[in-house]
């Protein structure tokens, strides 16, 4: 993958090409101030100033670009990401102006997952400068923490199992200076009943694990960070077509925003003590897999009949919900790839998202707006909790109509948080189905930033 550290640097004159963005109320005013071979090269490539339209324009011995955006007082993340895509390597700057929060755009476009590529076809680095130093560390921690999303979620089942899940938190930990603690095998039974039960079938391989890591001072607040690790998702005795697997590596999604997160509260070094909880398991078919009827007996106590084995990863959130419980967290945001029904609802760009504070969802919503990353959000309504009772257990897992999926699933983790605490559920894609600039196809960070930048307004 590109060097993420060389595609943003301080502008100190150094030679670069110049980048022109231009509105459509400004073209007219642009054009006046070309010569008339500067004007006829634009009319050539037909430029309007439409959104994500460029056009390179001769300059004596050199050329520069001007690019189309909605707004030049008011950039997006995205208005300069196609360029970062589409360029010849180099470096460039803003001509008249800071690239702003473009920054984040250039430095995501130029993402690429070639793990698994035999042949490096990357055309190098495309390189932009800013008169604004600090805010590079910055737009770097932003980008590299949503790429490292997409690496989670872009590596295959084999190679990202609940394993792998934990040498990423124990390479954070050690990064950061945080305490790992990570609960397998009979201890795993004990504790975080239905994570081992649900991941009992995929073997010694990928066997299940908590995964928890510690950070920060004490007398700060406590907040906890939490993310579904479902490293992959066959839909266990409630098996899926194969077509309902093909991306079913992205069940961990959850997970990555999880680690993701944590690693920029980290960096960022927020006033927060963080508890990070990763439950990792694979939902594999096997003699020993749980059964639709079964009964799992809860770390909290509760019961669970199961209804459907394919709504496993609220089981593992259910356990690591309320061991984030247990330190009366003033506040506590879990990640995961929960429901096709948030899917169904507002396709595949905008996360659900669901509070029980208002004030902590127009938080969220609003940092969303600000920094490109928009949620949406979805009801935790009583009146469907009746949809979860059990004849013979304390709640089931999955209710049987198909009416209000994701909001019934989120009723279900409801229940596993201590009353009276702050509580956001990111109910995240963590794909993105088709590339647009600075997003390329395949895995997604989808509400992370969201959540870092009202973190960060919270607890700075």
């Amino acid at each position: 993958m590109t060097d993420k550290n060389a595609l943003i640097q301080p502008d100190r004159g150094q030679p670069a090409t110049a980048i022109h963005l231009v509105d459509k109320d400004g073209l007219d005013a642009f054009r006046k101030g070309l010569s008339q071979a500067q004007r006829e090269a634009l009319a050539a490539q037909k430029f309007e100033a439409d959104g994500y339209q460029s056009a390179i324009v001769p300059d004596g011995d050199g050329w520069f670009v001007v690019s189309g955006v909605a707004n030049t007082a008011d950039l997006s993340s995205w208005c300069m990401a196609k360029l970062a895509e589409t360029l010849p390597a180099g470096t460039y700057r803003r001509a008249d102006g800071e690239p702003g929060p473009a920054m984040h755009g250039w430095l995501t476009g130029q993402y690429r997952f070639d793990r698994y590529r035999s042949e490096d076809k990357d055309p190098g680095p495309r390189v932009l400068l800013t008169k604004d130093a600090k805010a590079i560390p910055v737009a770097m921690a932003e980008a590299q923490a949503v790429n490292l999303v997409r690496d989670l979620v872009n590596t295959p089942a084999e190679d990202m199992g609940p394993a792998e899940l934990e040498a990423e938190a124990e390479k954070l930990a050690k990064t950061c200076g945080g305490a790992l603690t990570v609960t397998r095998g009979d201890m795993l039974e004990r504790e975080f009943p239905m994570v081992h039960m649900v991941g009992r079938a995929a073997g010694r391989s990928h066997a299940p694990r908590m995964i928890e890591m510690e950070w920060g001072d004490p007398r700060h607040p406590r907040i906890a960070i939490v993310g579904k690790g479902v490293t992959f998702d066959s839909g266990g005795l409630d098996l899926k077509p194969g077509s309902g697997m093909l991306l079913m590596k992205k069940d961990m999604g959850g997970a990555a925003h999880a680690l993701a997160l944590a690693r920029l509260v980290t960096e960022a070094g927020l006033k927060v003590r963080l508890h990070l909880l990763l439950p990792a398991a694979e939902n594999a078919v096997s003699g020993n897999a749980f059964r639709p009827g079964d009964v799992l007996r809860s770390r909290s106590g509760t019961s669970v009949e199961i209804t459907n084995t394919d709504a496993e990863g609220r089981l593992l959130l259910g356990d690591a919900l309320t061991r984030a419980g247990e330190e009366n967290p003033e506040l506590v945001i879990d990640f995961a790839t929960l429901t096709g029904a948030a899917r169904s609802a507002l396709g595949p760009d905008l996360p659900a998202l669901f509070t029980r504070r208002d004030e902590t969802a127009e938080a969220l919503l609003s940092a969303g707006k600000q920094h490109d990353d928009a949620c949406w959000r979805l009801p935790l309504h009583d009146a469907y909790r009746e949809w979860l009772k059990s004849d013979i257990a304390d709640v089931m897992n999955s209710h049987a109509n198909a009416f209000a999926g994701a909001s019934v699933a989120a009723l279900f983790l409801d229940r596993f948080v201590p009353d009276g605490v702050d509580w956001a559920h990111f109910d995240t894609f963590a794909w993105r189905p088709v590339a647009k600039p600075g997003r390329p196809k395949g895995g997604d960070a989808l509400g992370l930033r969201a959540a870092w930048h009202m973190l960060r307004a919270r607890y700075a």
